[in-house]
């Protein structure tokens, strides 16, 4: 069986307690960068990257020396981090050097050695310096010590490889659920396996009703025994997806002949806050006790949760884990590595620190990459990679920390007045600087150095803590600032200035991402344009875009336009009453369930009174700004209520999309707005972004975004074959043929098959 050194060593080498301590680590850019710096640095003689494998007690391990001199048989092996060196651990340390010896043994092994010179450097990141850490050692010492690795994991090996093989026949077989396929969902799946098979990039429209889940889960696992992959993430932009895609899971498992033999290991991935027993404490054995001894229990808690025979669900992996004494999140962490089946958000994939993909080059996996509700990823990707910087909680902090951080934060709020003073023409106005202001970002580097130290021999603190993460963001992302990204400075009064890193082409952080895939397949009910998704999300160049039929018909759909009403922001005071009473006409034309959005809560509520004062025979509710999930909850009961009402809400907020009304529960919707955004300066200078780098500045800044929003709110309405309702587009500019080229063509009975 094939197994990375990395991976035998993390499996095998590690022992004692589970220890995040405060050390902020580099990205994984910033590694890279790191270890690129070293191998320049070494000069003529020197290999970068230097391939090595051998076969151990039945194991074929490989991996790639960081640098390697043949000359004098010198074999290093670079870890990159920030700050003070003593901060690394001893565990983290003697990890690091079983992984160099085990490549000495087996170097040794390759060229025929019996010494060989090996050498830990350490690079700090942060002032480039690096630590050599060197020793001499012997070919049959260094075999004697990786045989006792090998023998370690071998055991756990067979039973992967015989875990390997189950499943690929079960997955080879595998049954779908139903008796038949929904209208068109056999042609989606037959998109999906024959992507995943080919490894190719597809966006895929794949309108609502089609039952998406099932439909691509379903083709894309059979597919993993033909397309010889490792694992399949299947990841989402909502919780409520995620439990879609669990469900689905449990269903495929009941369907097939014999469901109490399911040998597909599938994982749902939560975040740390849900998953977290203690959250007050820290993550290392000296404050939680499921830290202390973490690796020593956790051989056993792995075992228990291979050998589940149910998805590893939050609340399985809670159990196992109480049951080990160990902590549930990090033993999710760690299944990752052995499930077949990932389930969780797309930042696992796709944030600075993804596990996923930190994972899929680690192991050189086959990674399948299934992406729901895929529209949102351009959104989810610049928060990704933006960061905000606050001067009020730096001065809160100031008042309450310890004496020993005292110069290390004034030095900050120096470097904060600084900025402000270079600003000060500017006022409450937003500022967009052409670079970052390198006193402050100077700053911050002995700030996370002090905070560090003092966190890592002192209780937690959670005002110090959020410091310390913004901060660090802070600092990666502006390591790497560039055209991609944007720098915003505001100041809304004294001691409340704020500087923001904001991206703006997420490409450029998510290509590698996609890269490392072996498939990707990209879905959602709106993709189009494919070729914005593709230029925004850093896709290859080769992606290809498929929109499937709808199961719908447009006689479910009844379209109306407004040609003499305009939602544009001069109009938008005349604009009030005749939409009041266009919603009155339709709801007593046909009472029932409506939605009605607009593209803020100023309007919405100026057509709500308008509405109330003109016909107060029409019920109607309203959203409000930040509705706890029990207001929300209420809002989305009222649509199942025997009277109609019509439902006030803003386009582009949480009722307007992830919801499903079908039958009477919803039976029309009234959009008035194109979506667009603001017409500031900030959109401003993403338009001249935009238009230098693909040349289509106002479409992919205003228009695919606004009417993306609009396809998305409106498709509410129509959810099962059966429904039927009405939608009003409201404003004169849906009937401009551009406009109409990017809603849903089934609306208007003109859809074709690509």
């Amino acid at each position: 069986m094939k197994v990375a050194v990395r991976t035998l060593c993390e499996f095998a080498a590690r022992a004692g307690d589970l220890d995040f301590r405060y050390t902020p680590a580099p990205s994984a850019e910033e590694g890279i960068a790191g270890h690129q710096a070293i191998q320049a640095k070494r000069g003529y003689g020197y290999k970068s990257e230097y391939p090595i494998s051998g076969e151990c007690l039945g194991l074929a391990l490989s991996g790639r020396a960081d640098v390697y001199n043949p000359h004098s048989g010198l074999l290093e092996e670079i870890k990159t981090h920030r700050g003070d060196l003593s901060r690394i651990r001893s565990h983290q340390r003697a990890l690091h050097r079983a992984q160099l010896r085990a490549y000495g043994a087996l170097l040794c092994r390759q060229e025929k050695r019996k010494t060989v010179k090996l050498a830990l450097v350490y690079f700090d990141i942060g002032n480039n310096r690096e630590t050599s850490i060197s020793e001499t050692a012997r070919a049959d010492e260094l075999w004697q010590e990786l045989e006792v690795l090998c023998d370690r994991y071998r055991l756990w090996a067979e039973q992967e490889a015989h875990h390997r093989e189950q499943r690929n026949i079960r997955l080879s077989g595998l049954r779908f659920p139903f008796a038949q396929f929904r209208p068109r969902q056999r042609q989606l799946a037959e998109t999906v396996y024959k992507n995943t098979v080919k490894g190719g990039t597809l966006l895929l429209e794949a309108p609502t009703g089609l039952g998406k889940t099932l439909g691509t889960l379903f083709p894309a696992l059979m597919a993993m025994p033909a397309a010889n992959q490792d694992v399949l993430c299947y990841l989402t932009c909502r919780n409520t997806a995620r439990q879609l895609a669990v469900d689905a899971v449990d269903r495929l498992r009941l369907a097939q002949e014999t469901p109490q033999i399911w040998p597909l290991r599938t994982l749902e991935l939560v975040s740390k806050a849900d998953a977290c027993e203690h959250p007050d404490k820290a993550c290392h054995g000296d404050s939680c006790p499921l830290a202390k001894g973490f690796f020593d229990r956790l051989p056993d808690a792995r075992a228990e949760a291979a050998q589940a025979d149910s998805t590893l669900t939050q609340e399985t992996l809670a159990k196992i884990a109480a049951g080990h004494d160990i902590c549930p999140y990090f033993l999710a962490q760690e299944m990752a590595r052995w499930c077949d089946l990932v389930i969780g958000d797309v930042n696992r994939m796709f944030d600075q620190s993804a596990l996923l993909y930190g994972l899929t080059r680690q192991n050189q996996w086959k990674t399948a990459v299934l992406l729901d509700e895929a529209h949102n990823l351009v959104d989810r990707g610049r928060g990704m990679y933006s960061v905000q910087l606050d001067q009020q909680r730096l001065l809160k902090l100031r008042k309450t920390a310890p004496k020993v951080l005292k110069s290390h934060l004034d030095r900050t709020a120096r470097a904060w007045q600084g900025v402000i003073r270079d600003q000060a023409e500017a006022g409450t106005a937003p500022v967009f600087l052409s670079a970052l202001p390198v006193s402050l970002t100077g700053s911050l580097q002995g700030l996370v150095s002090g905070l560090t130290d003092y966190l890592a021999d002192n209780p937690p603190d959670l005002a110090l803590q959020e410091v310390l993460f913004e901060s660090v963001a802070f600092m990666k992302l502006a390591d790497s600032f560039a055209d991609h990204s944007l720098c915003e400075f505001r100041r809304e009064g004294r001691g409340r200035a704020s500087l923001t890193i904001q991206n703006l082409v997420p490409a450029d952080f998510l290509r590698d991402r996609f890269q490392a895939a072996a498939s990707v397949l990209l879905f959602s009910a709106t993709l189009s344009p494919g070729v914005y998704y593709r230029d925004l999300l850093g896709l290859p160049e080769d992606s290809c875009f498929t929109s499937l039929p709808s199961p719908f018909g447009a006689d479910q759909l009844q379209v109306n336009f407004t040609p003499k009403i305009s939602t544009r922001q001069a109009h938008r005071e005349t604009s009030v009453m005749p939409i009041a009473e266009l919603i009155a006409q339709q709801y007593r034309q046909r009472p029932g369930h409506y939605l009605a959005f607009f593209s803020s809560f100023k309007y919405l509520n100026e057509v709500n009174v308008a509405l109330s004062s003109s016909a107060a025979d029409v019920p109607q509710r309203s959203q409000q700004p930040g509705m706890s999930p029990q207001q929300r909850k209420d809002f989305l009961a009222g649509f199942r209520e025997e009277s109609g009402s019509v439902a006030f809400a803003v386009l582009g907020g949480v009722f307007s999309e992830g919801i499903d009304l079908p039958g009477d529960q919803l039976i029309g919707a009234f959009v008035a707005t194109l979506g667009l955004p603001p017409f500031d300066a900030w959109h401003d200078i993403l338009k001249q972004r935009l238009q230098k780098r693909f040349g289509a500045g106002y479409d992919y800044t205003y228009l695919i975004p606004g009417l993306q929003k609009v396809a998305q709110a409106a498709g509410r309405v129509i959810r099962t074959p059966e429904d039927e309702g009405v939608i009003w587009l409201i404003d004169d500019r849906f009937l401009q043929l551009q406009i109409r080229e990017l809603l849903p063509r089934w609306w208007f009975g003109t859809e074709t098959a690509d």
